[in-house]
C-alpha cells in the first residue's frame, strides 16, 4: 500500500473525495495573520465544511480569505456560508467576475448544469500571472483552461506544491466541459497538463482525492485519457453525462424515481448533451438507461421508486 503524500508545513488539506471538491487551508505565518481557504465544497454540505475547518483551524486562527480556483458549484458552493461565519473576501478567477457580481445565473454554470450555488460577493480577482502571498510564501496564479476556460491553479515554488483542482488528477481530470457545448476544448486540456509539466511539483494536491507526488504517472494517465476522448467524443459526452447525474444525487442525497428522470431531462447541458450524441433514441428511453446502468454498476443506488446516492 502506498504511503499518504507529505504535506508541507503550513498546509492542511480537508479531503472530501468525490463528494466536495478538497477545502486546503494555507495557514499564515502566525495565527493572527489568519488563513487562506482554497475551495469550499457545495452548498449542501456547508455545514460539514465549516465543522471541518473549525477543526482545522490553530488556536486563535481564522479564515481571512476564499481562493476558488473556479466557480463549479461543487468547488465554490460554500462561499456564502463560509464568509458569513468569518467575515472574509472572496477571490475569484476574472474570467466570469462579472457574471458573479451580478449574480447573472443564465451566464454561469449552475442553471445549465442544474446545480445549486448561494449567492456570494467577490471581492476580488485572481489573476494569471500575478502571486498570492500567504505568510513568507507567494503562490503563484497560472491559467487552466480546460475543464473550465477560467480554472487557475496555484503554485508555490519553495516547496513546489500545485494545487492543481480539477486540471489534474492522480488518474484523469475534469470533465472537459466546453466540449459539451460545442466548443473545442481538448487542446486546452494538453496545454494545462503541459504547463503543470513544466513546473514540476512535487507533491500535487488535487481537487478532488488524495494528494500525490508521482508526477509523471499522472500526466502519463491524463493524457492517454485525453487521447481516448479526443478519438471518442462521444465516450467523453457519457463520462460526462454520468458525473453529472451522481454529481447531481450527492448533493440531493435521494430523490424519486419521477423526480430524477424529470431534472434529467429538464437540465440543459444533458438535453444538449443527448441532441449532440445519442439522439438516435428518444430522450425518455435515453434517460432511464442512462440511471439503470448507473444503478447496475452501482454508482446510485435504487429501492422501489427511490434512488439513493452511494452510501445513503
Amino acid at each position: 500500500m502506498s504511503q499518504p503524500a507529505p504535506r508541507p508545513a503550513g498546509i492542511t488539506v480537508m479531503e472530501r473525495g468525490w463528494l466536495s471538491s478538497n477545502n486546503i487551508l494555507l495557514h499564515g505565518a502566525t495565527a493572527e495573520e489568519g488563513a487562506i481557504l482554497v475551495d469550499t465544497g457545495y452548498a449542501s454540505h456547508s455545514a460539514q465544511t465549516l465543522a471541518l475547518i473549525a477543526n482545522a483551524l490553530r488556536p486563535r486562527e481564522v479564515v481571512r480569505l476564499i481562493a476558488n480556483t473556479h466557480l463549479h458549484s461543487d468547488h465554490c458552493g460554500g462561499n456564502h456560508a463560509v464568509s458569513k461565519r468569518y467575515d472574509c473576501p472572496i477571490l475569484i478567477p476574472p474570467g466570469e467576475f462579472s457574471a458573479i457580481a451580478q449574480w447573472n445565473e443564465s451566464a454561469l454554470s449552475y442553471v445549465a448544469t442544474g446545480q445549486q450555488c448561494e449567492q456570494f460577493s467577490p471581492a476580488g480577482k485572481l489573476i494569471p500571472g500575478d502571486t498570492l502571498p500567504q505568510g513568507s510564501l507567494d503562490w503563484q496564479i497560472h491559467a487552466a483552461p480546460g475543464h473550465d476556460p477560467h480554472s487557475i491553479i496555484l503554485f508555490e515554488p519553495e516547496s513546489r506544491t500545485l494545487i492543481s483542482a480539477d486540471a489534474l488528477w492522480e488518474r484523469g481530470f475534469g470533465i472537459v466541459f466546453p466540449e459539451l457545448d460545442g466548443d473545442c476544448a481538448f487542446a486546452e486540456v494538453e496545454s494545462t497538463l503541459a504547463v503543470i509539466e513544466d513546473l514540476q511539483p512535487k507533491l500535487v494536491i488535487p481537487g478532488h482525492g488524495a494528494p500525490f507526488q508521482d508526477l509523471q504517472t499522472a500526466l502519463n494517465s491524463a493524457r492517454e485519457r485525453l487521447e481516448y476522448f479526443i478519438r471518442k467524443p462521444e465516450r467523453h459526452a457519457l463520462h460526462a453525462v454520468r458525473a453529472l447525474t451522481v454529481f447531481h444525487m450527492l448533493e440531493v442525497r435521494q430523490s424519486s424515481l419521477e423526480e430524477l428522470l424529470t431534472w434529467l431531462q429538464r437540465t440543459p447541458i444533458l438535453i444538449s448533451t443527448w441532441q449532440s450524441f445519442f439522439s438516435s433514441t428518444t430522450l425518455s428511453v435515453w434517460t432511464n438507461q442512462l440511471l439503470q446502468e448507473l444503478v447496475r454498476a452501482g454508482a446510485l443506488r435504487q429501492d422501489s421508486n427511490t434512488i439513493y446516492a452511494r452510501g445513503v
